[in-house]
């Protein structure tokens, strides 16, 4: 059995199959867009932005993506022990040593 996909690109201003075309990416405002335009459209959004970019300073190109850097372990901003001692004066379930729970923990952030 033969299977053919076929893959269309689709003006997102019109909704027309592109033959040719291209993507064109732009920021506004902090916010970066991109798009798939057909020659014609392309070439009209260039048109419309042509007064205002040279009337525009330049400021280097589009800031990348913030890089993701690995985490460490958080810095505990409260003293468990305090939070232990807390938790089992007010009744709640709690162990000596391990994990406390979100419960404990927003009812204790909650009373301070």
């Amino acid at each position: 059995m033969a299977k053919k996909h076929i893959t269309q690109t689709i003006d997102d201003l019109d909704g027309s199959v592109i033959e040719e075309g291209t993507t064109l990416t732009f920021s506004l405002e902090g916010r970066s867009y991109e798009i798939d335009l057909s020659v014609d459209n392309a070439e009209k959004l260039r048109d419309a932005f042509r007064p205002f970019i040279s009337a525009a300073r330049v400021i280097g190109s589009a800031p990348a993506m913030p890089r993701r850097t690995p985490r460490g372990r958080a810095i505990p901003t409260r003293d468990l022990i305090d939070v232990r001692a807390w938790a089992q004066k007010n009744g709640y379930p709690i162990n000596d040593r391990g994990r406390i729970s979100g419960t404990v923990l927003a009812a204790y952030d909650a009373a301070h």
